[in-house]
């Protein structure tokens, strides 16, 4: 009997926000919990994430900046993870593939070894498009 085929979730993570990121990996912790492959693809501020340290120190946006520390009170009220934390409890389950943006790190400057460990492959567009081809739902964040 053929094995079933795993459906995919494709996202473009594009910016650095925290709200952004929590969004990406809400989907992609869903996706994961219900059997699906998360393929997240850093690229311009979003890759500035994927920078060791710099998820955890992601903010709102300018316009949403005021609200920061409630959100912060209500989302330890909740015990919800970081996206860092998400994305390092997603990591084991090999369902989470994180690609970094090549372009994006010689704009910005960024290293290999910058990296958090978690990210899977750099990739440029071409390469990210032919997985995002195979995607049952793909989406820009």
């Amino acid at each position: 009997m053929a094995e079933k085929k795993r459906k995919k979730l494709a996202i473009v993570v594009e910016s650095g926000t925290l709200d952004k990121l929590y969004c990406a990996f809400i989907l992609a912790s869903t996706a994961v919990s219900i059997d699906m492959e998360a393929h997240l693809y850093f690229t311009f501020w979003g890759l500035t994430m994927l920078v060791k340290g710099a998820m955890d120190k992601a903010g709102l946006p300018t316009e949403y900046k005021h609200l920061e520390g409630q959100l912060a009170q209500k989302l330890k009220q909740m015990r919800y993870p970081t996206p860092y934390e998400m994305m390092k409890r997603l990591k084991p389950t090999k369902l989470l593939h994180i690609y970094a943006c090549s372009p994006s790190m010689e704009m910005f400057g960024i290293k290999r070894e910058d990296f958090i460990p978690e990210v899977d492959q750099i990739a440029g567009a071409a390469t990210f498009l032919e997985i995002a081809s195979g995607a049952d739902v793909t989406l820009f964040i």
